[in-house]
C-alpha cells in the first residue's frame, strides 16, 4: 500500500486552490496524462522548467535595449484611453523615471482595471519587454504590475514552464507553487555517501530549488537539485525493471535442450549463408533457452540484418522439443509479412505456421484457435490479438514480440499474467543507444546483429530542397518506364488546415495525374484488406509508385523496390528516417534514397540530415538522434509505453543512470522483497515515481 507520507500529493489535481474541472483537464494535458482524472497533484511537482526569465535588469526607461526584458520602477504620469468608439485601438498609459518616458500600451483593456492598477501619481513597478519605436520605448501588455510598496510581490527570477493551450503561465505556476507547499520531508532512499558525494539536497529541497531557480544555473541539467532528482527517477526506474526481472525469472522456464536437426534443416534451404553476428545470437537464444531460467533477451538489429531469421531458428528449437511458439507484430501488414517468409522456410523442415489477426474472423478464427489449443499449430504468428482470453496453447515455450519499443514493459508481460511461462525474446529494428537499452530495457539481456546480409549494396542518400521536386518527379517517370519500384512517403493521411505539409492523399493525386496508373497509395487509415489489396499490387508489379504515410516504415519487404523518396525530412527523427530508408536497398540492386526538405533547414534539421546522408550505420544514427532530440523523443517513448524521462536526460546524466543501476542491484540483492528500512523507503520512491505496477508485482510474489 501507499506510504500514508504521500496521500497529500496523490490528491486530485482539482483538489488545489483555483484548479477547477477546465484547468485539471489543461494541466493534464501538460503534464503528460492521458486521463484527466488520475492527474495527481505529484505531476505537477515533475513538471519541469525549462528557462527562466530574469527581470534583475534595471537599466531606467531611456537605457533599455530593444526587445530586452527589464524592469522600470517609475510615477505614473497620466492615462490615454482609446477615442469612443474605437475599441481596437489601444489604451495607453504613461509613467517616467530619472531618464525618459515609457508607454504601457493595452489592447482590448478595461479602464477601471487599469485605473486601479496604474492610479496618476503612484509609483510603480512593471516588468516585460520593451520595443522602441520612432526613439520611443514602450512595453506592451506587461507581464506584471505592482505597486512599488509591494515589491515583493514582484518575482525577479521567474521560471519558464512548458505550456498548453488555454492555459495561463501565471495559473500555472499558481497550480505548482500549491503542489510544492504540499512536498512532505520523505525519508533518504539515497546511501548518505553517495548524496555527500554529488552534493545532493534532500528530496524535498531539490524540489523546491527545481520550482523556484535562482539563477540560469539552477536550470542547468547538471545543477544539484536537478541531478538529485534525475537520479531518483533513475532508480526508480531500474528498480522496477529489476523487480519484474525477478518475478518473471521465479517463474520456471521450461528448458530447451535439442539438437538443431529443424534448424538445420532451415539453414540448409537458405541461399546464403547466416552472419557471424546471427550466428553468435542463435548461440545466445539457445544457451538461454537450455538453462532453467527463463530467457528474456532483446536482439537489435539495423534495417535488414536478418533479425526474423534468427527468430525462426529459435522458433524452431521450441517446436523441436515438442512445444510451440509465437511471434507477435505491432501491425497487420508486419504479420502477415512475416507469416510470408516465416512460413516459406518453416514449410521445408515440415513445420505448421498460422498467421491470426484482429481481422481473422468467424469459422477460420475459430478452426485457427482449435489448431493452436491442440498443438497442431506450431508456429504462430499475429498481432497482440495472439493473446485474448479465448486462445490456449497447447504448449506455449518461446514468445518473439518484433518491434519491441511499440509494446513496452507492460505489454511484455502479459504472458506472465496469463500464468504462461515461456521464454520471451524481443527484437527491434531501431538501434538503441546503449543508454536508453539499460534505462528502458534493464531487464533483459542482450543480442546484436552488426551486418548486413551478404550482397547488399549501399544505399545512396541525397538531399534535395523541395522547389526541385519537379526534378525529382521526371527521375521517377523515367525510372518507371525502366520497371523500377518506388516509394514515396508524406508525414500527413490528409490536407489539414493546421499545417502546410503535403498530404499523402493530396500528393497522390497529383503523382497520379503526372504520372497515371501506375501510382497507388496507402495509408493507416485504410482497412485492412484494402491495405494488402495495395501492397499485393505493388509487389506484383500493376503499382510501380506506392505513395504512402509511415505505415511502411517497420517491416514492409519488396526486394525489387529501389527509390525512397521522403516529403518534408526534415520533420521526422533521426532513427525514423533510417527505418524508412531500409525499405529500398533489399536485393541486390544499386538504390536510392532522396530525402525532400523544406529550407531554411534548422541547425539541427541540417545536423540530422547531414548524418542520414554521410552514415547507413543504425547504431551510429541512433546515437546521434540522442544527442539530437533526447529520449523523450526517441522512438516515440512518450507514446509507448517505453518511459520517457521528465527531469532525467540520458544525455546529461549518463554517469547517474550507471548508478543507479549498481545501487538498485546492490539493494535488491540483498533485500529482494525490500522489507528493510531502505526496502521500505525504496516502496516510497517507487509511489512517488507512479511505478505501482512494480509493487503490485512484489506483492504478488
Amino acid at each position: 500500500m501507499r506510504p500514508a507520507i504521500l496521500d497529500p500529493l496523490f490528491s486530485p489535481v482539482a483538489s488545489l486552490a483555483g484548479v477547477g474541472p477546465k484547468l485539471a483537464v489543461l494541466i493534464a494535458r501538460v503534464t503528460g496524462r492521458e486521463d484527466p482524472d488520475d492527474c495527481r497533484v505529484v505531476d505537477l511537482l515533475f513538471h519541469a522548467p525549462s528557462s527562466l526569465i530574469d527581470r534583475r535588469n534595471r537599466p531606467g526607461i531611456a537605457l533599455s535595449p530593444q526587445g530586452a526584458i527589464v524592469t522600470i520602477e517609475g510615477r505614473v504620469d497620466r492615462h490615454q484611453p482609446p477615442p469612443p468608439g474605437k475599441s481596437n485601438m489601444p489604451y495607453r498609459v504613461f509613467l517616467h523615471d530619472d531618464t525618459g518616458e515609457l508607454a504601457l500600451t493595452f489592447f482590448r483593456a478595461k479602464g477601471n482595471w487599469l485605473e486601479k492598477s496604474l492610479p496618476i501619481d503612484e509609483m510603480v513597478m512593471v516588468s516585460g519587454k520593451v520595443d522602441w519605436f520612432n526613439g520611443r520605448p514602450s512595453m506592451v501588455h506587461p507581464d506584471f504590475i505592482v505597486k512599488s510598496s509591494e515589491a515583493e510581490n514582484l518575482p525577479l527570477v521567474e521560471p519558464v514552464y512548458p505550456m498548453t493551450a488555454g492555459l495561463t503561465p501565471k495559473v500555472l505556476r499558481k497550480a505548482i507553487d500549491g503542489a510544492v507547499a504540499r512536498m512532505p520531508d520523505l525519508p533518504e532512499w539515497a546511501g548518505a555517501a553517495l548524496a555527500s558525494r554529488q552534493g545532493f539536497p534532500s528530496v524535498a529541497e531539490a524540489f523546491r530549488r527545481l520550482h523556484d531557480p535562482r539563477d540560469a544555473a539552477d536550470i542547468d541539467p547538471q545543477a544539484p537539485a536537478r541531478r538529485r532528482l534525475a537520479y531518483d527517477e533513475f532508480l526508480a526506474g531500474q528498480v522496477s525493471l529489476s523487480l519484474v526481472r525477478q518475478k518473471v525469472r521465479k517463474v520456471p522456464g521450461q528448458p530447451i535442450r535439442v539438437k538443431g536437426d529443424l534448424a538445420a534443416k532451415i539453414i540448409a534451404n537458405l541461399p546464403f549463408s547466416l552472419t557471424p553476428s546471427q550466428k553468435a545470437a542463435v548461440e545466445d537464444v539457445i544457451k538461454d533457452m537450455a538453462g532453467a531460467d527463463r530467457m528474456l533477451r532483446l536482439l537489435q538489429g539495423d534495417v535488414g540484418a536478418g533479425k526474423t531469421l534468427v527468430a525462426l531458428l529459435a522458433m524452431s528449437a521450441a517446436v523441436e522439443a515438442g512445444g510451440q511458439a509465437v511471434l507477435m507484430a505491432p501491425t497487420e501488414i508486419l504479420a502477415r509479412q512475416h507469416f510470408a517468409t516465416i512460413s516459406k522456410l518453416a514449410g521445408a523442415a515440415g513445420v505448421t505456421v498460422e498467421v491470426l489477426t484482429g481481422r481473422t474472423k468467424g469459422r477460420e478464427r475459430d478452426q485457427i484457435i482449435e489448431r493452436i489449443a491442440s498443438g497442431e499449430a506450431q508456429i504462430i504468428i499475429g498481432t497482440h490479438a495472439l493473446f485474448q482470453d479465448a486462445i490456449n496453447y497447447h504448449n506455449l515455450m518461446l514468445a518473439v514480440v518484433d518491434e519491441q519499443h511499440r509494446f513496452g514493459v507492460h505489454q511484455r508481460l502479459r504472458l506472465t499474467a496469463k500464468g504462461i511461462s515461456p521464454h520471451m525474446l524481443v527484437m527491434t529494428a531501431t538501434p538503441i543507444p546503449r543508454t536508453l537499452v539499460l534505462a528502458a530495457f534493464g531487464d533483459m539481456d542482450v543480442s546484436k546483429l552488426t551486418e548486413k546480409p551478404a550482397g547488399r549494396k549501399p544505399i545512396q542518400t541525397v538531399t534535395i530542397p523541395t522547389e526541385r521536386i519537379g526534378d525529382i518527379v521526371a527521375r521517377l517517370r523515367g525510372a518507371i518506364g525502366e520497371g523500377k519500384k518506388a516509394y514515396w512517403i508524406c508525414p500527413l493521411v490528409e490536407e489539414s488546415d493546421v499545417s502546410d505539409l503535403m498530404s499523402a492523399e493530396e500528393r497522390y493525386a497529383v503523382l497520379a495525374k503526372e504520372l497515371g496508373r501506375d501510382v497507388g497509395l496507402i495509408h493507416g487509415r485504410m482497412s485492412g484488406p484494402e491495405k494488402d489489396a495495395v501492397m499485393g499490387a505493388f509487389k506484383a508489379g500493376e503499382i510501380r509508385l506506392l505513395v504512402a504515410t509511415t505505415v511502411v516504415e517497420v517491416g514492409v519487404d519488396v526486394p525489387d523496390a529501389t527509390i525512397m523518396v521522403i516529403e518534408h525530412a526534415e520533420r521526422f527523427g533521426l532513427a525514423q528516417l533510417h527505418q524508412l530508408r531500409g525499405r529500398v536497398g533489399r536485393g541486390d540492386e544499386a538504390s536510392t534514397c532522396i530525402l525532400l526538405y523544406k529550407g531554411p533547414l534548422s541547425e539541427t534539421g541540417h545536423a540530422r540530415l547531414s548524418i542520414l546522408r554521410d552514415s547507413e550505420d543504425g547504431f551510429l544514427i541512433a546515437e546521434e538522434d540522442l544527442k539530437l532530440r533526447g529520449e523523450g523523443e526517441l522512438l516515440g517513448t512518450r507514446q509507448s509505453g517505453t518511459p520517457g524521462f521528465r527531469i532525467a536526460s540520458l544525455e546529461a546524466h549518463a554517469d547517474l543512470l550507471e548508478i543507479a543501476r549498481k545501487d538498485a542491484a546492490y539493494l535488491l540483492e540483498r533485500d529482494p522483497e525490500l522489507t528493510s528500512e531502505r526496502g521500505q523507503n525504496m516502496r516510497a520512491l517507487l509511489y512517488l515515481h507512479r511505478r505501482d505496477e512494480a509493487i503490485r508485482f512484489l506483492r504478488a510474489g
